[in-house]
């Protein structure tokens, strides 16, 4: 019987499959390499050979992982293995971001009124249970997508060993001078009622009232020009946050813009030369006539009638008075904006807040008692109206600042916080000037990070770092129960850095300040012993500005890698916590990569329904498949991905093993 024609063509044998099976046989090789070690042979051949450190930046432990997370995992993956390829010792070790405000939230819905009747510790062990319960799943998925790494032993911000770490970088700073409590306008969360840090504020878009508001005139008119002599004269100031004036202390005008006094129907109204056209227009004051020009210096020291409280109001003089929009004169209240108070310490002025932590105005008129800011715009606007000092009222929409978290809009509230000083003196420098002068050094990619992050090093305010919260590392400070100062003491902080190596941050909850100092510590001003503790938490973005100290030590990381929006995330915060205790960048390099958006552009979100989920394609397609995504798309610029895109990978995938 003759052969089969087959039998005649002399073909290749292989033991590669065909058909890979990924989704049946990635579990599997999956398995065999964790059974073997595979990390830790790989670790141990490359022994002795120069190191590459790429640090990795934690993921929050909330919830499981999106395509981003994949994206982001899969590229370090590459570099980690490229790079162990290459000769050289290139250890990974994964980390999780585990404390702060969307874990507690999460807590706070589950627990309920509940949480009313247990003591923080308690609570902080539910936060506890919950961000290990996503670190987990997280980390499961992680390897799932081939990523290799010391994931039996990764770091986390809330473990004891980290927490410690988090208090001795903080101590440096302290001991240093660098960090202060005092009383600041910071952004303020009104629905979970605590300080925001400027990374943890995302700017939407948000329809706020627009209006013009007229303050009379008491000084004398003749003082700011001799033609005004006589005549009833006001200024008229531009708002978009009525809820603002009873905070109001000062009219701030620029003193190199010239002004214009405007003539209608009896009134003057006082407003920039290059902003008379527009107030004309909104103020209702279109007939008005200019019978006087004078420069802004004119309007330093004189005095307005508040619109609606018995209070004086002093005109100022500030640079930050733009033509931009509004009349040029700006209602200045010193407890709800930053350049406002900081004007308020040059001329005296009161910072008091009347807005509580609920976002509540308080100490004011019954028209807005009680009422929460965003409330109170429209009651405040009709207070106007019946007072006659309402020159125009619209709708503006425009770009506002929200919590990161619950996606709602914030305001700058003026509490007492704790703070690290951007102007605090290092060896040669200041800490921002030093901080600007090591990005210099680092390498960027692409290279418009290094303009990105310098402009928001040069322009950032102070960093607030108090949270009033109770999941996270507590500011550990003591005060002096008799003079109210605080404890400097290298000795006590030591014994709070060995108690929380030994017990993590939760003994700060379940001792008292006794029973965690030294037996024979005194206050250095009046000499007593009875202390109390400081209870707000730390910036979630301090701790995780702190890794490099817990995971490198004293090394400086070949890489870091992270999205577009950690310029003012995770890259700053390292690069201000390495800088302020050690004088240099964490980072030798920086990398970016955009954002994975849907086939439209848009962001991936439940909502909309648009996500690919990278744990899904992996089990229906194969993590493979989810790899050569990332391996072909510019990860520098934004990506787009969908389950069709996929499904195309996949054949791109089959027809490459194939060849």
């Amino acid at each position: 019987m003759p052969g089969e024609l087959k039998d005649t063509i002399n073909l290749p044998k292989t033991g590669f499959a065909m058909k890979a099976n990924l989704p049946q046989n990635e579990p599997k090789r999956l398995e065999f390499w964790r059974e073997i070690g595979i990390y830790e042979r790989i670790r141990e051949a490359r022994k002795g050979a120069p190191t590459y450190l790429l640090h990795d930046g934690p993921p929050y432990a909330n919830g499981e992982i999106h395509l981003g997370h994949a994206l982001n995992k899969c590229l370090k993956d590459f570099v980690v293995k490229s790079k162990t390829m290459a000769g050289f010792d290139a250890p990974y070790v994964p980390g999780w971001d585990c404390h702060g405000l969307p874990i507690e939230i999460k807590v706070d819905e589950k627990l309920g009124r509940k949480k009313l009747e247990m003591a923080p510790a308690q609570v902080r062990r539910v936060c506890r249970e919950y961000a290990q319960k996503y670190l987990d799943i997280q980390s499961e998925q992680f390897q799932r997508l081939g990523v290799f790494g010391q994931f039996d032993r990764p770091y986390s911000t809330m473990s004891p060993e980290y927490e410690s770490v988090i208090a001795r970088v903080f101590y440096d700073f302290w001991q240093h001078g660098a960090v202060y409590k005092g009383l600041r306008p910071v952004y303020w969360c009104i629905f979970d009622r605590t300080a925001l840090a400027e990374a943890e504020v995302e700017y939407e878009q948000h329809t706020s009232p627009s209006i013009w508001v007229k303050y009379a005139l008491t000084s004398s008119p003749d003082n700011i020009d001799p033609r005004l002599a006589g005549k009833r004269v006001n200024t008229i100031i531009w708002t978009t946050t009525p809820w603002t004036l009873p905070a109001s202390m000062a009219v701030a005008f620029h003193p190199q813009y010239e002004y214009v006094a405007l003539e209608n129907e009896g009134e003057v109204y006082i407003v920039a030369e290059g902003l008379a056209n527009a107030t004309r227009e909104n103020a209702g004051l279109k007939n008005a006539q200019v019978i006087a020009t004078f420069p802004g210096t004119k309007l330093e020291h004189c005095t307005f009638q508040h619109p609606f409280l018995e209070r004086k109001i002093l005109g100022v003089l500030a640079d930050y008075v733009t033509l931009e929009q509004g009349t040029g004169a700006v209602h200045t209240a010193p407890s709800h904006g930053a350049d406002d108070f900081y004007t308020g310490v040059k001329y005296g002025l009161d910072p008091a807040c009347n807005v509580d932590a609920s976002g509540r105005l308080h100490n004011g008129l019954p028209d807005y008692e009680g009422k929460t800011v965003f409330a109170a715009n429209q009651p405040i606007i009709e207070l106007l109206h019946s007072r006659g000092v309402l020159m125009g009222s619209a709708k503006i929409t425009h770009s506002y600042p929200h919590c990161w978290r619950c996606h709602n809009p914030v305001i700058f509230r003026a509490t007492e916080q704790w703070f690290i000083g951007m102007e605090n003196q290092l060896p040669n420098a200041t800490l921002r000037q030093r901080a600007l002068d090591e990005i210099k050094k680092v390498k960027w990619d692409p290279n418009w990070g290094e303009e990105r992050i310098s402009n928001m090093v040069a322009g950032r305010p102070d960093w607030c770092i108090s949270r009033q919260r109770v999941w996270g590392v507590p500011i550990p400070i003591f005060f002096c129960e008799s003079c109210n100062q605080p404890l400097r003491s290298t000795v006590a902080d030591d014994s709070v850095i060995s108690l929380f190596s030994r017990e993590g941050a939760d003994a700060w909850y379940t001792r008292e300040a006794h029973q965690i100092l030294p037996r024979d510590i005194k206050c250095e001003g009046c000499r007593k012993q009875q202390f109390r503790k400081e209870f707000d938490i730390i910036d979630v973005w301090f701790e995780s500005g702190s890794s490099w100290a817990a995971v490198i030590g004293e090394a400086v990381a070949d890489m870091y890698i992270e999205g577009g929006d950690q310029h003012r995330g995770w890259f700053q915060s390292s690069l201000l916590c390495s800088v302020g205790t050690r004088n240099r960048a964490p980072y030798r390099m920086a990398v970016t990569c955009g954002w994975t958006l849907d086939p439209q552009g848009r962001a991936m979100s439940k909502s909309l329904g648009n996500g690919v989920d990278p744990v899904e394609v992996a089990n229906k397609l194969g993590a493979e498949i989810v790899r050569l995504w990332v391996a072909s798309v510019d990860f520098r610029e934004d990506m787009h991905a969908s389950d069709e895109l996929m499904q195309r990978v996949a054949d791109n995938y089959r027809d490459i093993r194939n060849a």
